[in-house]
Formats: structure tokens, C-alpha cells, sequence
């Protein structure tokens, strides 16, 4: 099993920053991905970005050149930085995990609320 913990969410105005963490516990070996996803209210949750074993990175769109992803392998923790924050950032966040060769992301974190004010 895998442990997801968030922390780093919070209230932020337009324009600020933020950055998330999640710390990683249990059998991490089996991990090949990690995801941020978002879900706001009365929306889907979406996939905000993964980065996998080999660093390879995949963002949305609507986050390109705002926000970065980062792993700090000794700490067992990914990281969320996020810049130039809007209100429609507004949302849930949720650290997720994908295991080796599967197609499906099998582990989440209990997520942790990032609000911009206007």
C-alpha cells in the first residue's frame, strides 16, 4: 500500500503563490507516477500535472507556465509550486499515484483546498 499526505493549500489573492507538498509512504518502490489533480466545485476533478520516475513532466494547459512539479527523491515528497495564481485555480487539490504498468491511478491523498480571492 502507498500513503498519500498533502499539506501547503490555503487562502492566496490573485496573483500569489503557493506551494504544495506530498509526502509519500509505504511501498514506494511500486510507484512509476505521480499527479496533481483539482476538482472544483460542481466540476470534474482534472488532471493538473504528472511526472514520472524519469522526470518526464505533463501539465494542463490552463497551468502551463504557472505552476512547476518537482520530487525530491531523499524526502519522498512532490512538490506543487504554483505562481501567478487565479480564482478559477480555486479548488481542491489531490496528490495521486499510478503504479507500475497500471492504467489507472491507484492511490490518493485526502487533498487539501487552495482558494484565490479576486
Amino acid at each position: 500500500q502507498v500513503q498519500l499526505v498533502e499539506s501547503g493549500g490555503g487562502l492566496v489573492q490573485s496573483g500569489g503563490s503557493l506551494r504544495l507538498s506530498c509526502v509519500v509512504s509505504g511501498s514506494i518502490f511500486s510507484i512509476s507516477v505521480m499527479g496533481w489533480y483539482r476538482q472544483a466545485p460542481g466540476k470534474q476533478r482534472e488532471l493538473v500535472v504528472s511526472i514520472a520516475n524519469s522526470g518526464k513532466t505533463d501539465y494542463a494547459d490552463s497551468v502551463k507556465g504557472r505552476f512547476t512539479t518537482s520530487r525530491d527523491n531523499a524526502k519522498n515528497t512532490v512538490y506543487l509550486q504554483m505562481n501567478s495564481l487565479k480564482p478559477e485555480d480555486t479548488a481542491v487539490y489531490y496528490c495521486a499515484a499510478r503504479r507500475v504498468g497500471a492504467l489507472t491511478w491507484n492511490f490518493w491523498g485526502q487533498g487539501t483546498q487552495v482558494t484565490v480571492s479576486s
